[in-house]
């Protein structure tokens, strides 16, 4: 949602005319709980912008706002109550899916829907998935709900994330799909990788770059396997600087990696976009 909300907030606030223009422009919907940003110059008007916007946008029981982005080793949002019921937790719905978090301790990006969409139908009959990095379940879900995957193991090292990875396991009904894993990529791909290569799809979603575990990916990608490459990128570069990351490791294992497909997610900082590449890894 843009512009609404900044004219909404003009409107019903007696600013002066350079704090109007420092009101957000956009907020984001997660359940029944909008977060918005907030400049330093206008944080001391949030109750009132709150009360605003709880009032004024349907089904909304909670208003945050985001006081930094995501920080620490865990991705943990940085988040303050402004108006409402002061509990965070929610249900999101989203093309069949429902998610199950806590705004204030996990992360949720809207902007990957298209991405998730995408995955799926690039998923064939009966393939073992590897999800490195898989949060809440953004990408396992849908793929265990609607794709033809026969398996995902879906490894997580946030004890909150991993926390409602189990509950929205359960409450999407997909028990006999997701194999949830609780640790670092590292020991949890080293573990899968003992018995044999057992992926034919490893999702590699973490930013800014998943670079540090690709060694992981390479123990355990079968034949001809594709690896879904998470990353940023200068709006001045070229994905062969992501190629050569991918490159390097590879060919420590007798490998290669070869670029199928390029896409833009949505924009990550001023003119750096997140980016993804699938990349066929073939022995």
């Amino acid at each position: 949602m843009v512009e609404p909300i900044k004219q909404l907030l003009n409107e019903k606030l007696e600013l002066q005319k350079k704090e109007q223009s420092l009101l957000p422009s956009s907020y984001q919907k997660i359940g029944d709980i909008v977060i918005v940003n907030l400049k330093e110059d206008v944080e001391k008007y949030d109750k009132k912008i709150g009360k605003i916007i709880l009032e004024n946008i349907p089904n909304t029981q909670t208003v945050c706002r985001r006081t930094d982005y995501i920080t620490g080793k865990f991705r943990e949002p940085n988040i303050k109550v402004i108006a409402g019921d002061k509990n965070t937790e929610t249900i999101h719905k989203e093309h069949g899916i429902e998610y199950k978090l806590d705004v204030a301790k996990v992360m949720f990006s809207k902007g990957n829907l298209n991405e998730r969409k995408r995955l799926i139908d690039q998923v064939s009959e009966g393939e073992t998935i590897v999800d490195m990095f898989a949060g809440i379940g953004y990408f396992s879900l849908g793929l265990a709900k609607f794709s033809e995957a026969k398996k995902i193991y879906a490894i997580e090292f946030n004890p909150d994330s991993y926390h409602y990875l189990w509950e929205n396991i359960k409450l999407n009904q997909v028990r006999d799909k997701i194999i949830p894993m609780f640790g670092d990529c590292r020991e949890e791909c080293e573990s899968l990788s003992k018995s044999e290569r057992i992926a034919d799809r490893i999702l590699m979603g973490l930013l800014p770059s998943p670079k540090e575990y690709l060694d992981s990916a390479m123990k355990i990608i079968k034949p001809r396997g594709i690896i879904h490459y998470h990353s940023t990128l200068g709006k001045e570069e070229g994905y062969e600087k992501l190629m050569m990351e991918i490159n390097d490791v590879s060919l420590k294992y007798g490998l290669q990696a070869e670029l199928i497909n390029s896409k833009e997610v949505k924009s990550y900082a001023p003119n750096v976009n997140h980016i993804v590449l699938d990349v066929k890894i073939t022995h």
